[in-house]
This record gives C-alpha cells, sequence and structure tokens, in this order.
C-alpha cells in the first residue's frame, strides 16, 4: 500500500482516482527487507514510524526498517480517538506527556505534513462537591509539575459548552471542571503518514506486509527476526507493537506484565460545528468531541475482559452513550454510524514501560493503555534515545520494566480513565 499525496485540483483528483492514481509521486516507498539493518523497528504505528523518523533525524543513524505486519497505521494509531492532553498527576507522567504535548506543538511544522492538531482545550467535568474538590487537589498536584491546568466552576463550565444539560435535577449535574486550554486533538493517519514520509525522506525503509515470526538469539542476545519475508539482521531492534507485545515477548521467550484489552470507540452521523472542546465526565469515564467532518466522536472505559478482537460490543457501547445523553440531550436524536474497537496492552500501574527488554539488544515501547495516540512524538523520541546510545533518557527511566520488581509504581489509575 502506499499513501500519494499531491496538492492537486478537483479534476486532477478525479483524473487520477479513475487511472488508479498512477501519476501522483509516493510518499514513500514500499520496500523489500534488507539482509541486515543498523536497528530494526517492529511495528508500523505512530510509535514505530516516529521512532524511526527520530532515529534519522537527531542522532543521524538512517539505515533503519519498519517492518509492519499490515499497513501503515492500521492498528491502534488508526482506531482511537485522537486526544491529545498532559494533565497527569504524577511528575514522571506529566514531564513524558508534557514534552509530547509540546512536539505535537510544532509537528505540522517539523513534518512538512499538516496533522491537523487543534488545541481546543479538554474539560474533565466533575458531578458533585467532593468529585470537584479532588479535582483541586489533584490541580494543585498538576501544576507543582509544571502542568498548566485550572479549575472552572459550574458558570464557567457551561459557557464554553452551552449544549451541556443545565439542569440540577440531571442525572450527572455539572458542577464544575478541570481545564487544559492545550489540550486538543489531532488527525491520526495524519500523524501517522506524516512521520512515514518524513522517515522516508532521510533513508528509512519502510516494509509493510512484513510479519515477524520469530526471533533469533546468540547467547540471550536478539541477532535477528524471521520474518514471512525472510530474515532481517540488525545491531538493535525496538519493539512498538501496542496491544500485541505480550505476543511479540511470547516470541521472543519471555513475558511481560501487561493485559490486552479491547477500547471501543464510535462516532454520529455528521452535523454542524457544536461542540468546541473534548469533554470527559470523570464519573462515567464517557467522553466526547466533535471531529472535522462534523462527527461526534464518543469513548469510555475499556471493556475488562482480555481480548484481541476490535470490535465494539453493546454493553460498552451503552455504558458510553447513555451518561452523555444525559448532559447532552439534544444529541438523542442523532444516528450512530459506526464503531469499532482497538486493542491496548494496560500495565499493573496504567503507565508504558520504555526501556531495554529481558533480551540484550531489544527495546520496549508498550503499556500504553489508552494513552498511546497523545504520547507518540514523546514515545518515539523515548525510543529512539534508548537505539541510539543503548541508554535512558532521563524521562523514559521511571518506566523502566525493573520498576515493578522494585515497587516504584507510576500509578496513573486514579482517575479510572485515562484518555
Amino acid at each position: 500500500m502506499r499513501f500519494r499525496h499531491t496538492p492537486y485540483s478537483g479534476w486532477r483528483l478525479l483524473r487520477e482516482a479513475l487511472a488508479d492514481q498512477q501519476g501522483w509521486t509516493p510518499a514513500w516507498e514500499d520496500r523489500d527487507p534488507s539482509n541486515k539493518y543498523d536497528i530494526v523497528i517492529i511495528g508500523g504505528g505512530g510509535h514505530g514510524l516516529a521512532t524511526a523518523y527520530y532515529l534519522a533525524r537527531s542522532h543521524g543513524i538512517e539505515n533503519v526498517a519498519v517492518l509492519e505486519k499490515g499497513w501503515i497505521g492500521g492498528g491502534n494509531t488508526g482506531r482511537n480517538t485522537t486526544i491529545i492532553r498532559s494533565n497527569y498527576f504524577h511528575p514522571q507522567s506529566a514531564a513524558l506527556y508534557d514534552l509530547s504535548v509540546s512536539l505535537y506543538e510544532s509537528l505540522s511544522k517539523e513534518l512538512n505534513y499538516n496533522i491537523m492538531f487543534s488545541q481546543r482545550g479538554m474539560m474533565e467535568i466533575a458531578h458533585d462537591q467532593p468529585e470537584l474538590e479532588a479535582m483541586a487537589r489533584a490541580a494543585n498536584a498538576m501544576r507543582i509539575n509544571g502542568v498548566d491546568i485550572e479549575v472552572i466552576d459550574r458558570e464557567e463550565a457551561l459557557r464554553r459548552e452551552p449544549l451541556l444539560d443545565p439542569s440540577p435535577r440531571s442525572r450527572w449535574p455539572i458542577c464544575g471542571a478541570l481545564l487544559q486550554r492545550r489540550a486538543g486533538t489531532a488527525r491520526h493517519d495524519a500523524v501517522a503518514w506524516g512521520y512515514a514520509r518524513a522517515a522516508a525522506s532521510r533513508g528509512v525503509h519502510i516494509i509493510q506486509g512484513c510479519e515477524v515470526l520469530g526471533f533469533r538469539q546468540d547467547h540471550r542476545r536478539v541477532i535477528a527476526v524471521q520474518t514471512n519475508r525472510g530474515e532481517v539482521r540488525a545491531e538493535r531492534f525496538g519493539l512498538a507493537v501496542a496491544g500485541n507485545s505480550s505476543v511479540l515477548a511470547g516470541l521472543a521467550g519471555f513475558e511481560l506484565p501487561l493485559q490486552s484489552y479491547t477500547l471501543q470507540a464510535m462516532v454520529s452521523e455528521p452535523v454542524k460545528p457544536c461542540l468546541n472542546m473534548v469533554s470527559l465526565s470523570t464519573s462515567t469515564g464517557s467522553y466526547i468531541s466533535q471531529s472535522d467532518k462534523g462527527e461526534l466522536v464518543m469513548g469510555g472505559n475499556l471493556d475488562r475482559s482480555p481480548s484481541y478482537a476490535q470490535r465494539g460490543g453493546f454493553r460498552i457501547t451503552q455504558s458510553v452513550i447513555a451518561p452523555l445523553l444525559e448532559m447532552f440531550p439534544c444529541f438523542s436524536t442523532l444516528k450512530l454510524m459506526r464503531q469499532w474497537g482497538g486493542t491496548i496492552d494496560a500495565s499493573p500501574d496504567n503507565s508504558p514501560i520504555i526501556g531495554p527488554a529481558p533480551l540484550d539488544g531489544l527495546y520496549l515501547n508498550c503499556g500504553w493503555g489508552t494513552g498511546g495516540f497523545k504520547a507518540i512524538p514523546a514515545g518515539g523520541t523515548m525510543l529512539a534515545h534508548l537505539l541510539a546510545t543503548g541508554r535512558h533518557h532521563p524521562l523514559s527511566e521511571p518506566f523502566d520494566y525493573r520498576r515493578f520488581a522494585r515497587g516504584e509504581l507510576v500509578d496513573e489509575g486514579h482517575a479510572g480513565v485515562a484518555h
């Protein structure tokens, strides 16, 4: 599969479509794998592509291959709700996600590709006074961590989202909210395509339809991967395969403290612009925003039944839509257009695993849970640093998998939902 991008007129677009796009310049070349690379990255989603780009740009390592089982952006990068924020509680998390927001802010210019990052802001809504007080305490911790955050009262929340039900007798009344102005959304496939094009322009090989079937080792060091397209050798390997991290770790002969779940999302029929920002109900976990196409994008909590199925289920659909319609009654007549699920890998403390694997020569980027998309630039930066230097970046060190044995958890499950 090749994605082609050229700013042609409408007539040229129609002509190219009828001609099977033969006249457009490929954004990247879909290559066959070579026998040997300096670094091989397993996983062609956002984190893998960002890693390849930063290896080439920041570390000057261009003899790199990205191996993707399916197609670029066909995994979780293209199956999420595109929220970007950094209002996390612990200083380790806040530093990592705030770096990601900062990189997102300049990413369109950096990649010369419009990722459609809209910093429309995000409200986490409190439905009673104790919840609002807990938010105020969390906001104080976030400010200490350097995150821009503020607590707003009921009137300000209703002013920012006039379609919220103002009635105090609502099942989920609006009592106030936690507001991050720098939060927002981006176009998920544009992030993947932008990184892919930028990495390929620096010499990175992007290899789609290349499934890793096993790892070849020499004295507990990974020296090659066996794929459906032959063996590929490298000095170092990076693993960035989201919900399939445990599967690949099993192929390499070790276990990760991860569990894979389905995270469901859905969109309504498109309507005229009516939502100003991302709104999340802390009590229910349901959240909603509006895409540039006009669709209402909705999601909620994880389905805690371990699964690799990329599909939705009625129980979760109901748990998402019911509270949202209580808060936004005017949406009750809209049609639900489609729903889907992404396979995420959750760690015991709801924080990522970044660092060297139990095998030499293999480095991990996994366990992001529901926070993977928002962390793409930072996750790529961290894994690139590890692969290039063999050492942790200061921001990745707290997320080494060995923290579980030491009991040094970075528990971000306190809010119940971490979208």
